[in-house]
C-alpha cells in the first residue's frame, strides 16, 4: 500500500503540496486536521470546553465523523451533516489546536487515520504523521521554512481574502504556535529519524511537489 506521510509546521505548505501530489498519484490526500476540527466543532455544539478532558470523552468515543471522497476532494461529514465549510471557522481552528492536545482525541483520530491508511494508497499531512500515525510510511517527508517566510505566506493569504491583518502578530503567533507544538507531551511536531527534509523557504509550490516526486519515481 502507497502511503505517503508529509509532516512540518503550520504555514510550510504541507497541506497545498499534499493536494498537489494526491492528484498527480492518483491516491487520497486525507487531511488529518480537518478531522480534529470537526472534533473541535461537535464540542462547539455541545458548548464543550475543548480542554476538559471528561466533557470530551462523553462524546469522542462514539464520535459521528465520516471521511468521504467526492470528486477528488475530501468531504468532512459530522452528525451527517457535511461540514467542510463550517470547520474553516476561525473560532473553531483556534479551539482545535486545544482538543487536539488531549490524549483520548489523539488516540481515536490516529486509529480513524490509520484505518483510512490501511485500506487506501494515500497521502497524509500533519505535524506526528511520520512520528505517530504511520511509522512504517514508504515515503516520509518532513517540509518547514523560516518563521518569517511563513508568517509572510500567511498574511498574503489572509490580505487576499479582504481580511486585515499585521504581520508582525502573524509571525509572534507562528513562533508560539511552532513551540507548543513542538513542545506538547503527546507527540509532538519533530521530524521522523528517517525522513527526508525539504526547506521551502525558497521554493515555489511547484518545485517542492516536483522535488518529492523524483524521490517517489526514482525509487519506483
Amino acid at each position: 500500500m502507497l502511503n505517503i506521510a508529509l509532516d512540518g509546521p503550520s504555514g510550510s505548505g504541507k497541506s497545498t503540496v499534499a493536494g498537489i501530489l494526491a492528484k498527480k498519484l492518483d491516491i487520497l490526500h486525507l487531511d488529518t486536521g480537518a478531522m480534529y476540527r470537526a472534533c473541535a466543532l461537535e464540542a462547539l455544539k455541545r458548548n464543550i470546553d475543548c480542554l476538559d478532558e471528561d466533557a470530551v470523552k462523553g462524546f469522542i468515543s462514539d464520535i459521528d465523523l465520516v471521511i468521504k471522497y467526492e470528486n477528488g476532494g475530501q468531504k468532512t461529514i459530522l452528525d451527517g451533516e457535511d461540514v467542510s465549510l463550517k470547520i474553516r471557522d476561525n473560532k473553531v481552528s483556534l479551539m482545535s489546536s486545544n482538543i487536539s492536545s488531549l490524549p483520548i482525541v489523539r488516540e481515536k483520530m490516529v486509529e480513524m487515520q490509520r484505518k483510512v491508511a490501511a485500506e487506501n494508497p494515500c497521502i497524509l499531512d500533519g505535524r506526528d504523521i511520520g512520528t505517530v500515525v504511520l511509522p512504517h510510511a514508504k515515503y516520509k517527508f518532513f517540509i518547514t521554512a523560516t518563521s518569517e517566510v511563513r508568517a509572510r505566506r500567511r498574511f498574503n493569504e489572509l490580505t487576499e481574502k479582504g481580511q486585515q491583518v499585521d504581520y508582525e502578530q502573524l509571525l509572534q503567533e507562528m513562533i508560539k504556535r511552532d513551540y507548543n507544538d513542538s513542545h506538547r507531551k503527546i507527540a509532538p511536531l519533530k521530524q521522523a529519524d528517517d525522513a527526508i527534509l525539504i526547506d521551502t523557504s525558497n521554493m515555489t509550490v511547484s518545485e517542492v511537489v516536483e522535488k518529492i516526486l523524483s524521490i517517489i519515481n526514482e525509487d519506483a
